[in-house]
């Protein structure tokens, strides 16, 4: 069931905390009656949310509108992709403070509490004195067992948390960081309004148990009362609990050790790419590694004690879609394609014909003098410049399917050379990834899964819920929260992993010397073309920095 996004405006899209609740339930309901299961049998459950920011009433606990500049909507969830808070996050990452090592260097618009300081500036004051504040996972979880407890994978995440004892942080919370802002109100009663500190507040990793479902959560969800809610994650970080312990043996040259597959040193070396709309790439370890254009290192926020580092790519499966849409030939591909409508599969296949037609070594001989550079949404990591964007070498008149056929494969080529950025750039800082799990929709792609591990060289793995790992992970988390004790010591996250994750399928880089050679003078282009935009754009606007408007 889909929930309703709306669009504000340009730069604004919004939701309903009731909406998504409501489509919860409705999911969790037609699951238990497709799979024919007692609701009685359901120990634990767990959320996974976008990073989008939630305000409630802390007098009431009834949504407060996000709408402005009115406020008179039920709209009170400021999605994760809403860019109206720019003002704001420059405002933020030009206080230089030290918290902002954590996320890359500085705040992205997506993360929270630029949202929060442009609510602050643009809501009557009296009606902001009255917002509490929390990330999706986390409402999710305070709806379902009435507890004000928050996650570190939220609010370490997206909201400007450092765990006690990380980098001399004392509460948590940095007062410091947000009197300078200009956001001192959240300072106020223990910091109660984005969670507390100090007995006031309660921060759990992912899946230990909150609390359980209270009897209001349990009728609208169609489930018993008193089962146990686990900790909840943002949902890449549930792709990656659904997906780094698929049970595969990659040998000890791509990562394997010699303790085994339950070993969660195991998850160092794996890197986990959650490819939608967006690909988010996540990487354990076991100590800080601070990385340019890498939002993290993140501590406790999966796994207590380790570290999380999250890179990403703004538009992949949005890009693939954007290039298709906009080419003259997309309506005469779509009448090709057919009634399936899977257009993928149809330029797939028209690629592999227009292969074997012109007798080449691999299809990327067909594309070898198209370059192709996607920035077009600007880029997340590892450059994290918004202001990039797209460039094609390469470009000739012809209007065809067959040109649009290639034109989509160069797509996917440059998102297969950007991970490759992305691992590199993260390698060179101290990781150590030697294989990528991926999970979401573009799994099903087989050029652009063989196109990632022939580029970055090392193995693509895929769960055997390709398109299920993120809802996977999330039952994880339910079910680790289903084995607290009495005292809530609940097992460790990665046993749960192991013992719910099914073996996956190893895609191996091709060993065919011209397309390695191929792919390395593409990737060696690919670096120059994002060098020089750069270099262009800093050249432009020295020149006309005098000129008057």
């Amino acid at each position: 069931m889909a929930t309703t996004l709306i669009v504000a405006g340009r730069s604004s899209q919004e939701q309903s905390i009731g909406d998504v609740w409501r489509a919860i339930g409705s999911v969790v309901q037609g699951a238990l009656r497709e799979s024919a299961i007692d609701a009685a049998v359901v120990r634990g459950i767990g959320f996974d949310a976008t990073c989008s920011l939630v305000v409630l009433s802390e007098d009431t606990d009834q949504p407060i509108s996000v709408s402005g500049p009115d406020f008179d909507t039920e709209r009170n969830i400021i999605v994760w992709l809403d860019h109206r808070a720019i003002d704001e996050a420059h405002v933020i990452n030009t206080t230089h403070h030290n918290l902002l090592r954590y996320v890359g260097g500085s705040m992205s618009v997506e993360m929270e509490i630029p949202k929060i300081l442009w609510l602050k500036r643009h809501m009557p004051p009296e009606l902001f004195s009255k917002c509490k504040f929390y990330d999706l996972a986390d409402a999710l979880t305070h709806l379902a067992a009435d507890k004000e407890t928050r996650s570190f994978c939220s609010t370490v995440c997206k909201q400007g948390y450092v765990p006690v004892g990380v980098d001399g942080s004392v509460k948590g919370w940095q007062g410091d960081f947000l009197k300078a802002i200009g956001l001192e109100d959240l300072c106020e009663d223990n910091f109660s309004r984005v969670g507390g500190v100090n007995g006031n507040g309660e921060y759990l990793s992912a899946g230990e148990r909150v609390g359980t479902l209270g009897q209001k959560a349990a009728k609208e969800l169609g489930l018993s009362t008193g089962i146990a809610v686990g900790s909840g994650v943002i949902d890449a970080y549930a792709g990656w609990i659904g997906s780094v312990a698929a049970r595969v043996d990659l040998g000890e040259h791509h990562g394997q050790t010699h303790a085994g597959v339950d070993d969660a040193c195991q998850a160092f070396t794996r890197l986990a790419a959650v490819a939608g709309t967006s690909t988010c790439h996540l990487a354990m370890s076991s100590r800080p590694i601070f990385v340019n254009g890498v939002w993290g290192p993140y501590r406790d926020v999966v796994i207590p004690g380790n570290w999380m580092a999250e890179g990403g790519q703004s538009a992949t499966g949005e890009l693939l879609k954007h290039v298709l849409e906009n080419h003259p030939a997309y309506t005469e591909a779509v009448s090709q394609a057919g009634a399936s409508g899977k257009m993928y599969d149809f330029l797939n296949e028209k690629l592999r014909a227009m292969q074997t037609k012109a007798g080449a070594p691999a299809i990327s001989w067909l594309a070898r003098h198209l370059f192709f550079y996607g920035d077009l949404f600007g880029n997340r990591s590892p450059i994290a410049d918004p202001r990039m964007t797209g460039a094609v070498i390469g470009l000739t008149s012809d209007r065809s399917v067959e040109i649009l056929a290639l034109e989509y494969y160069s797509a996917m080529e440059f998102i297969a050379l950007q991970t490759r950025h992305i691992v590199e750039t993260m390698n060179e800082a101290g990781h150590t990834i030697k294989s990528i799990f991926m999970s979401g929709s573009q799994c099903q792609n087989e050029i652009l899964v063989e196109l990632i591990a022939a580029v970055c060289d090392m193995p693509v793995v895929l769960p055997r819920y390709t398109n299920a790992a993120v809802a996977h992970g999330a039952a994880m988390l339910g079910a680790k929260a289903a084995t607290a004790d009495a005292h809530g010591n609940t097992e460790g996250l990665w046993s749960v992993m192991t013992r719910m994750s099914k073996p996956g399928t190893i895609v191996t880089p091709p060993t065919d010397p011209g397309q390695r050679r191929l792919l390395q003078v593409k990737y060696q282009v690919f670096l120059e073309q994002a060098e020089k935009q750069q270099a262009y754009r800093s050249m432009v606007d020295e020149a006309v920095a005098d000129w008057k408007r």
